[in-house]
């Protein structure tokens, strides 16, 4: 049973990709602040607290587990607060996980699975997005993340780290059995916002840009269910104990989905109202990222489980109503007026 320190195992995917490594026979422990994450969400797994660069949680975390590889999803996320406040995402992104790299150096640990990100493109020149497009993004955010990869492969030419790089589109859904989902306070991802306003815990919703070059104005994304990014980082971790070389690799479905038609699926998937104000854009989104993600289906096997938008909302819509009923009835065996739409899905 190899040992898996799974770091930010508490928050959204970290807690998710806990449980599926239980399922698959590892033994994970998981090093959290819990800042964003939440203790409860990572089951009976070993919990660490403290922050990814402090190097006396990580010698301690090490000499107490025989840590086998690590996956690292402890980054700071926001596009909007990376603008505003980017020491703090240079401090955590950056200066963390070279903290993180010289720890792993030092104790001989040579297996990393990094969660990155389709931020570090910026506004792609051509779509589909391949891995080996130019990157530029054009956030504090993306920037950090892109410094983050560079660490990862020099420390790959001195040292001999092996890892995988795994840039996300936009992570999406649930556990489909109900367990766990989205907990951000405050939440700032589309979907679960948009949810909210069809429980009746918020009033609106708001359309950050509706004059972007898209079909309908507004920004479009490429949504994938976090059980399939979880999936893929399942694969990378076998492939890198195997002896698999480093590679990076990019996880979306490769379809667009604007945030108009994502209120359209979540007002069809609940059968709620959902108001919508037009707002101005915000700083550092860009019109349209979209994945071509043939190389992670070639090379790991990897072949997405949950690809449907309405599929990521029933799931949500599920966690959402099992954890603040709300306006409508608490959903236990199944996805109430969604399953309804959904079939046998």
């Amino acid at each position: 049973m190899k040992t898996i320190l799974v770091i930010g195992g508490a928050g959204y995917i970290g807690s998710h990709m806990v449980r599926m490594l239980t399922r698959n026979g590892y033994r994970p422990v998981v090093l959290d602040n819990l800042s964003t994450g939440h203790a409860d969400a990572v089951g009976e797994a070993p919990l660490m607290w403290g922050d990814l660069g402090n190097r006396s949680v990580l010698e301690a975390t090490f000499s107490q587990y025989p840590v086998d590889a690590v996956m690292h999803f402890a980054a700071c996320s926001r596009v909007d607060e990376s603008m505003t406040n980017p020491g703090k995402y240079y401090r955590n992104n950056v200066l963390g996980t070279q903290v993180l790299l010289e720890a792993m150096r030092d104790h001989g640990i040579r297996n990393l699975v990094f969660s990155s990100t389709a931020a570090v493109y910026g506004n792609p020149a051509n779509l589909p997005i391949r891995e080996s497009q130019a990157t530029c993004p054009v956030n504090p955010y993306g920037r950090t993340k892109l410094a983050a990869e560079g660490l990862l492969h020099d420390f790959s030419a001195a040292h001999g780290l092996r890892y995988t790089a795994l840039r996300y589109f936009n992570a999406a859904g649930a556990d489909p059995d109900g367990i766990l989902g989205e907990r951000h306070e405050p939440e700032t991802h589309l979907i679960p916002i948009v949810l909210q306003v069809a429980n009746g815990r918020r009033a609106s919703v708001s359309i950050h840009g509706t004059d972007y070059p898209t079909q309908d104005g507004s920004c479009v994304r490429d949504y994938v269910h976090v059980q399939d990014l979880c999936a893929a980082h399942l694969l990378s971790l076998q492939r890198l104990c195997d002896g698999g070389e480093s590679a990076v690799y990019n996880l979306g479905n490769g379809r667009g989905h604007s945030v108009t038609e994502v209120i359209r699926s979540v007002r069809r998937m609940t059968g709620r109202t959902v108001p919508v104000i037009e707002s101005a854009r915000r700083p550092g989104d860009p019109a349209i990222l979209l994945a071509d993600s043939s190389l992670a289906r070639e090379e790991l096997g990897w072949l997405p489980r949950y690809p449907l938008l309405d599929t990521m909302i029933a799931h949500a819509w599920n966690w959402e109503l099992a954890c603040h009923a709300g306006t409508g009835n608490r959903v236990r065996d199944g996805l109430g007026h969604a399953s309804q739409l959904l079939g046998a899905a």
